[in-house]
């Protein structure tokens, strides 16, 4: 079982949304196999609890406009590790350090990775 074409669409609009705020290091992860309802994680870094926060609230903001219901956000107070639930996508949005401790690409490291489109950015030289 593969992640279907609306959770990709799902982690596409969540992972523009996290890059255009700032967001590191961002990874999706099909989950399809091993968790029977879920079918993608999206992982990204965010630098300070301003910027995790910021992050969360726009990826929530581009699923709820693209009509998807989010059944559950948790961590958003601390911004430290805002986990938000859409049923087949659950993003979950860490601040550097708990990015590193909790290691989610480790745990889910036999889950293939979901490739994610986002806009070139140029440098000003």
């Amino acid at each position: 079982m593969t992640a279907s074409a609306q959770s990709r669409e799902m982690v596409q609009i969540a992972a523009q949304a996290a890059d255009a705020t700032g967001g590191d290091d961002i990874v999706a992860l099909d989950v399809s196999e091993p968790l029977p309802l879920v079918d993608a994680f999206l992982i990204v870094t965010g630098h300070g609890e301003r910027n995790v926060a910021a992050i969360a609230d726009r990826i929530e903001e581009k699923l709820l406009e693209a009509g998807h219901k989010r059944l559950r956000r948790e961590g958003r107070d601390q911004a430290r590790w805002v986990l938000l639930d859409f049923g087949d996508l659950v993003a979950h949005v860490f601040h550097e350090e708990d990015r590193m401790f909790y290691g989610l690409e480790r745990l889910w490291k036999d889950c293939p990775v979901i490739p994610v489109e986002l806009p070139a950015t140029t440098s000003a030289d």
